[in-house]
C-alpha cells in the first residue's frame, strides 16, 4: 500500500465515523430527553452494560458519567448473567448497549432486568431489535455504514455510542448544575485537579517572603533579594501592607540613573501599585494575570496584607502550565 493509499483509507474513515455522528443529530427527541430525565430523577445509579466492543465504550460512558456527577456502575452483560446482576439494586436504571441489539447474551440480560422492575434504557443499531423492543427507553445510535472495508468491524458504530454516551453526560451535568468545584472534587490528581483546586495562597507559601521597609537602604534591598532568590523584594511598612515592589528591573534602571545610591531608599526606586492576585484565589487565575500583563510575577495579597510572591515558575512546576 503506498502513502496515497493510505491517506485515502484514512481520509475514508474519518469521513464515514463524521457521517455516523451527524447522522445521531436526527435522534436527539423526546426518547433522549426522556432518558436524560429519568437518569437525573433516579434516586440510584445507572448500571450501564454491553457485550464486545460495545462494553468497552459502556466502561468509558460510565467513567464520564462517574467525573461528571453521574453515579454509574459497569456491568459486563456475559458476567451479568453468571451472577453480577446482584450489582443491581431498587432504585438503579439500566443501561445496555448493543449495536445489533440481538446478541445472546443481551437476549437473555434484557428480560432479566424488566423482571427486576428497574427500568431499562437501550442504545442499540437496531430500533427493531430484541433489545429495542424490550427498552423503556430506546436511544438510537443507527449507522448506515461501518468505516471498516467490508462493513463488518465495528467503527462507526461505536463512535456513534461513544458521542451519544457524552451527550448523556454532558446533558446531565447541565441539568444538575454540575460546576467547575463538583468537577473538582471529582479530579483532585495531576495537572487538571490542580488548576480546579490549587489556591495562590498554597503556592506562595512554598518561598520565604522577600520584603524590606520603605526606609530600607539599598544595600538591604539587595541583600533581602539575594537571599530570597525570587528577583524581587515587596515593599511593605510595619503591618505589612503593600507599598510597592522592587525587582532586578528596578535596580538596573536606578543604576543606568544614578551615579551614587549611598542616600537612596526603598521607597525611592520601588514601583508603586505592583500587580497582585488575592492569596485564595486559584492558581491558573495568576497564570491568566501574568499573560494579561506579561509579566513572570505577582504578588500575593490578603486584604493588602503581603502573603507572598507566585512566580510563573511555580506554574510550570505544578504542571499548571
Amino acid at each position: 500500500m503506498n502513502t496515497d493509499k493510505v491517506i485515502q483509507v484514512a481520509l475514508r474513515t474519518i469521513e464515514l465515523e463524521t457521517g455516523a455522528v451527524n447522522g445521531l443529530k436526527k435522534f436527539i427527541n423526546e426518547d433522549f430527553v426522556q432518558a436524560v430525565s429519568t437518569i437525573a430523577a433516579a434516586k440510584g445509579r445507572l448500571i450501564v452494560s454491553g457485550i464486545g466492543k460495545s462494553a468497552i465504550i459502556a466502561q468509558k460512558i460510565v467513567a464520564t458519567l462517574n467525573s461528571t456527577g453521574t453515579p454509574a456502575v459497569f456491568m459486563h452483560a456475559a458476567d451479568a448473567i453468571h451472577g453480577d446482576l446482584g450489582m443491581i439494586q431498587t432504585d438503579d436504571i439500566v443501561l445496555v448497549i448493543s449495536k445489533s441489539g440481538n446478541s445472546p447474551e443481551i437476549k437473555v440480560l434484557a428480560p432479566l432486568v424488566k423482571n427486576f422492575g428497574n427500568p431499562l434504557i437501550g442504545m442499540v443499531g437496531s430500533t427493531t431489535s430484541f433489545l429495542a423492543q424490550k427498552s423503556d427507553i430506546v436511544l438510537n445510535t443507527t449507522v448506515e455504514q461501518e468505516a471498516c472495508p467490508i462493513n463488518l468491524a465495528p467503527t462507526s458504530s461505536t463512535t456513534a455510542q461513544m458521542v451519544m454516551g457524552d451527550a448523556l453526560a454532558v446533558s446531565l451535568m447541565e441539568l444538575k448544575g454540575f460546576s467547575s468545584n463538583d468537577f473538582a472534587k471529582y479530579h483532585p490528581g495531576g495537572a487538571l485537579g490542580k488548576k480546579l483546586y490549587l489556591r495562590v495562597a498554597e503556592v506562595a507559601s512554598q518561598h520565604p517572603k522577600p520584603k524590606v521597609l520603605p526606609t530600607a537602604t539599598i544595600k538591604e534591598v539587595i541583600i533581602e533579594m539575594t537571599a530570597k532568590r525570587l528577583g524581587a523584594a515587596v515593599v511593605v511598612n510595619e503591618s505589612e501592607n503593600i507599598l510597592g515592589i522592587i525587582t532586578d528591573g528596578d535596580l538596573r534602571r536606578m543604576l543606568e540613573k544614578t551615579v551614587s545610591f549611598e542616600n537612596l531608599q526603598a521607597k525611592d526606586i520601588m514601583s508603586v501599585n505592583p500587580k497582585t492576585i488575592a492569596a485564595d484565589m486559584l492558581a491558573m487565575y495568576a497564570m491568566d494575570e501574568m499573560r494579561k500583563h506579561d509579566i513572570s510575577q505577582l504578588v500575593a495579597e490578603d486584604n493588602n496584607i503581603y502573603a507572598g510572591i507566585i512566580h510563573l515558575h511555580d506554574l510550570v512546576k505544578e504542571g499548571i502550565i
